[in-house]
C-alpha cells in the first residue's frame, strides 16, 4: 500500500526524541521528518530534514504544521509534546483531508488525561480504584486536605492538576531528614517540609492542586498501543532509577494486575495511540495511577532492547499496515541503562 512512509515527528528537542527517532529508522521505508520551536533542537542532527514551527499556543501552530503536511506528503503525524495533543485532535479532520493521520486521542480523552484531578475523579466514579485525593484551590483547603489524608501520621503529596513532567511535585512527610537531603540529595529533591509548603503558598495564589496519599511501593511506566479504547499491548517497566523525572534505569516486568487496570483505564478513556500510563504501589499493596501521558512517552525507546517498537506500532496500525505476530512479543526480564550523548552542528 505504501511504498515509503512520511512521518512528520513534533518535539524534536523533547529529551525523547534522539530515542524515537532510533525506533523509527529502524523501518527502511520510513522518512522522519523532525520539527520544533527551537532552532537548536536536538533532534535537528539526527534527520534529514528538520523545520521549525511556532509553539502550540501560537495561532499560526496549525496552519504550519498543515502546510507541512501538504509540502512533504506527509502520511502520519507523531507528536511529541504535550500541550500540542489537543490542539492538534481539534482539527484531525483537517489534516484527514491533508493526507495526514494524526496519532492522537480523541478531544474529550485528552482533556481528562491531561488534567490529573479530573483524571482521577473520572476514575473514581467509573468505580476505579485511585490513590486518597482531595483537589484544593486555597490554602484553607490544601490543610484540611492534609489533615483529612493522615499527615502528620501519613505522608503526603501534591502536584499541580495541570503540569508536565515533575513540576510542582513535592512529597511532605515527618520522617524527612532535612540534614539527609542536604548533604545527600540534589537540589532537585522532590521532598519539603509541611511549614514551608504552606508558607509558598500562602505567599501567591496558586494553580489548582491535586493533593493525595503518598505511594510508597515501587513504580512502573507502562508503555501502551491502543485502538479507539481496545489496548493491543501494555509493556510496564519498572522504574529503577530517575533523573528529573526521566527514567534512566529500570527493567521490563511482566505483570498482570498492572496489565489489567491499564486495560481498563484506556478502555474507560478510550484513548487510541501510544500511551504512557504511571502507576506505583501503594502502602496497602495495590498498583495505582499516578498519572498519563496521552501520548509517545520519551522512555518508550528503551523497549527495542526488549524487541519491541511501539512508536512503529502505532503507525503500522494507524495505517492499516500488517503487524505480524512476533513483532507484539516482549522479551521480559530486560533490563536498560540510559546515557546522554552528543549531537554536532557546523551551524
Amino acid at each position: 500500500m505504501y511504498s515509503a512512509i512520511n512521518i512528520l515527528m513534533t518535539g524534536g528537542g523533547a529529551p525523547g526524541a534522539p530515542g524515537i527517532i532510533k525506533c523509527l529508522s529502524q523501518e527502511a521505508n520510513f522518512t522522519v521528518i523532525a520539527v520544533d520551536a527551537n532552532t537548536n533542537a536536538a533532534g535537528r542532527c539526527l534527520v534529514k530534514d528538520f523545520q521549525v514551527i511556532p509553539p502550540a499556543g501560537d495561532p499560526a501552530f496549525i496552519d504550519t504544521v498543515l502546510a507541512l503536511c501538504r509540502e512533504k506528503n506527509i502520511h502520519i503525524v507523531l507528536p511529541l509534546v504535550t500541550k500540542e495533543l489537543i490542539p492538534l485532535s481539534q482539527h484531525i479532520n483537517e489534516f484527514e483531508l491533508a493526507g495526514a493521520k494524526l496519532l492522537v486521542s480523541p478531544v474529550s480523552s485528552l482533556e481528562i488525561a491531561n488534567d490529573k484531578s479530573r483524571l482521577y475523579q473520572f476514575l473514581q466514579w467509573r468505580g476505579m480504584d485511585v490513590p486518597d485525593f482531595h483537589v484544593v484551590e486555597t490554602i484553607q483547603q490544601f490543610e484540611t486536605a492534609a489533615g483529612e489524608l493522615g499527615y502528620p501520621g501519613k505522608t503526603i503529596c501534591f502536584k499541580p492538576s495541570i503540569s508536565n513532567g515533575s513540576r510542582g511535585f513535592r512529597i511532605i512527610s515527618t520522617t524527612m531528614d532535612e540534614h539527609y537531603l542536604l548533604f545527600n540529595e540534589k537540589p532537585s529533591s522532590t521532598y519539603i517540609s509541611y511549614t514551608d509548603a504552606v508558607r509558598i503558598l500562602s505567599s501567591k495564589p496558586f494553580p489548582e492542586l491535586l493533593v493525595s496519599e503518598y505511594l510508597p511501593g515501587e513504580e512502573y511506566s507502562v508503555d501502551c498501543l491502543a485502538n479507539h479504547g481496545k489496548t493491543i499491548i501494555t509493556v510496564p517497566r519498572l522504574r529503577k532509577k530517575m533523573i528529573n523525572g526521566i527514567s534512566v534505569e529500570g527493567a521490563f516486568i511482566k505483570d498482570e494486575s498492572i496489565t489489567s487496570y491499564c486495560t481498563q483505564i484506556i478502555h474507560e478513556l478510550q484513548l487510541h495511540g501510544n500511551i504512557g500510563i504511571q502507576v506505583k504501589r501503594s502502602a496497602a499493596g495495590k498498583f495505582l495511577i499516578l498519572e498519563i501521558n496521552p501520548r509517545v512517552q520519551g522512555t518508550i525507546s528503551a523497549g527495542l532492547g526488549a524487541s519491541i517498537n511501539l512508536p512503529v506500532l502505532a503507525i503500522k496500525q494507524e495505517l492499516g499496515l500488517r503487524i505480524r505476530e512476533e513483532e507484539l512479543q516482549v522479551r521480559w526480564g530486560t533490563k536498560f541503562t540510559r546515557y546522554w550523548s552528543e549531537v554536532f552542528s557546523s551551524e
